[in-house]
């Protein structure tokens, strides 16, 4: 075999031995241990290639405070991705276009529990928005 060929199947040796999960994206997801629609969104964000690290926590309130998220932005669970916050039922769909964007807001969130949101069963009532944050407020940056 020429060095040209030989170097180039060595490279296709190494790229198949790489483990699949490596471009994962890990995230953080702090919730309330007794939540179970928090486990159910921990699946959705997992069917979509993220990487989920669930951390069970009583002091919600204390870690929305600590990562940013406006009081009237509270969603279920806060998770936390490369230094951006994600709060509360947001699709995946729109985790990944933020990232995209390189976006320099805090993070996106959907306030409440909204039924027919991911992680909470049932058929949505009415479009659902996802909201955009930083220090100076937020407006919709998606509707569901």
């Amino acid at each position: 075999m020429n060095p040209k060929r030989r170097l180039l199947f060595s490279v296709g040796l190494v790229c198949l031995a790489l483990p699949a999960r490596a471009a994962a994206k890990v995230v953080k997801l702090y919730k309330n241990p007794n939540c179970g629609c928090c486990d159910i969104y921990g699946e959705h964000l997992r069917s979509h290639g993220f990487e989920v690290q669930l951390i069970a926590r009583t002091d919600m309130a204390s870690i929305k405070r600590k990562f940013g998220v406006p009081e009237k932005l509270v969603g279920c669970h806060t998770a936390v991705l490369d230094g951006r916050v994600y709060e509360g039922l947001i699709p995946a769909k729109f985790i990944k276009q933020f990232i995209a964007e390189e976006n320099k807001s805090i993070g996106l969130s959907v306030p409440g529990m909204p039924v027919g949101a991911p992680g909470m069963p049932g058929q949505a009532t009415g479009p659902i928005h996802v909201f955009v944050f930083d220090g100076s407020g937020s407006r919709i940056y998606a509707t569901f």
